[in-house]
């Protein structure tokens, strides 16, 4: 098995209100408890109803439980279900080594919706993580979640990916039995798909 480049071993899911992002870091650290590592998971919340920004913190480590929040420039990878918030989160936790996998599809916030702010481009958000990270990788995820028929496996189609980045000790059968544990047997079959999906679009994913 895989062993972690540090223990602990820092990863942030961040999204907004309504994406999944608690889903994603719940899978993600049973699987991981299915291994014997020992998973701690912070959560902060905006307005998560209306929008707002939602972090996952998970710290995990073969030694011992640690704080449930990552000290600043910390974190080990982000994985954003909303791009610009790969860039507010990678500023404030992490590092020129820090690993950035994000969808881009955007969730635009109230202020942006009344015209009282401007969303950045795409491009824009890619080159301001590429000032601060030399690996990042944006996944049409949202976009092959609908075509696989639901909005919310776009969260999954990012697990997918994150174990196609070859970090942590997980992958295909530990997530298929962790959710063969926690959904209904006819909804296994597409979340296998889903993760299918996300380990393709990061294997051909575009280098920032």
């Amino acid at each position: 098995m895989k062993e972690l480049a540090r223990d602990p071993y820092n990863i942030i899911i961040t999204g907004v209100g309504g994406q999944g992002n608690v889903m994603a870091s719940r899978l993600l650290g049973n699987m991981l408890s299915r291994g014997g590592y020992r998973i701690t998971i912070g959560e902060t919340f905006g307005v998560s109803q209306r929008g707002g920004s939602v972090m996952s913190h998970m710290r995990i480590s073969k030694k011992s439980a640690w704080s449930p929040q990552i000290p600043k420039g910390r974190a080990d990878v982000i994985v954003a279900l909303e791009p610009i918030e790969a860039v507010r989160v990678m500023a404030a936790y992490g590092n020129t080594g820090s690993m950035v996998i994000a969808n881009t599809r955007p969730i635009y916030p109230v202020q942006v919706i009344a015209g009282e702010l401007e969303y950045p481009s795409m491009e824009k958000i890619k080159d301001s993580l590429s000032q601060l990270t030399g690996w990042s990788r944006f996944l049409n995820a949202t976009e092959e979640a609908l075509i696989l028929g639901s909005p919310i496996l776009g969260n999954v189609i990012m697990i997918g990916a994150l174990s196609a980045m070859d970090v942590l000790p997980f992958g295909r059968e530990d997530f298929q039995a962790v959710i063969a544990e926690n959904l209904s047997a006819d909804k296994v079959d597409i979340n296998m798909k889903a993760f299918d999906r996300g380990a393709e679009l990061l294997s051909a994913a575009e280098v920032y």
